[in-house]
């Protein structure tokens, strides 16, 4: 459900919009009667992130921190 305020309403009233906005509802902002412009919440694409949800499906070799084979580091130096 959407609500049509005029400019100077916007203005006047801009707190209390955005709050209603927060809570669902879109608003209308018109000029002259003629909608120029629309405020909606703005909704988060991002998945929720869960604490260890990788658990047991991540294996950290024993070697991990070993130092690199010279071969290796050869290539890092030149």
């Amino acid at each position: 459900m959407s609500l049509q305020v005029n400019i100077h309403e916007a203005k006047t009233h801009f707190s209390k919009l955005l709050t209603q906005v927060q809570e669902g509802r879109e608003v209308i902002i018109a000029k002259a009667g003629k909608p120029v412009a629309r405020l909606v919440p703005v909704i988060s694409d991002k998945p929720e992130r869960t604490p260890g949800s990788a658990r047991g499906k991540i294996t950290i070799a024993p070697d991990f921190d070993a130092p690199l084979p010279e071969l290796i580091l050869k290539e890092f130096e030149e």
